[in-house]
């Protein structure tokens, strides 16, 4: 399923490059542009702007649909493994104890068990 659906985004992607650079620059960002003639038929060039300014909302629809789709799967099918479940590497174990400040056993005095860590009470 999940290759099915990547396979439909990819083309989606494709088929969404095309259509944006088939369409004609509106010449708004650089100061470029054609101008156009004028007419409202489908034949026209506002007319084919429109149905190709459709389309193209029509492929990014679907395009953030179908990412949203495979972000959906990849999260179901990821839940519980890490990465380095799929890499066969094991996390390391340690096996050593907690290291210790040399000298700090000589400044505490040792501990008793009748010890403790309640302060004695002046009655």
């Amino acid at each position: 399923m999940e290759n099915v659906i990547l396979v439909i985004h990819l083309i989606l992607a494709l088929g969404l490059i095309g259509i944006v650079l088939l369409q004609r620059s509106e010449g708004g960002g650089l100061g470029i542009g054609g101008g156009g003639g004028g007419g409202g038929g489908i034949m026209s060039s506002r007319g084919a702007a429109t149905a190709l300014g459709k389309l193209t909302w029509l492929f990014a629809i679907a395009f953030l649909g179908t990412s949203i789709t495979l972000t959906i799967i990849s999260a179901k099918n990821s839940a519980d493994s890490s990465v380095l479940d799929t890499m066969g590497i094991e996390a390391p174990v340690e096996d050593s104890p907690a290291p210790t400040l040399p000298g700090v056993d000589t400044l505490l005095p040792p501990a008793s068990p009748d010890d403790s860590l309640t302060p004695p009470r002046a009655d």
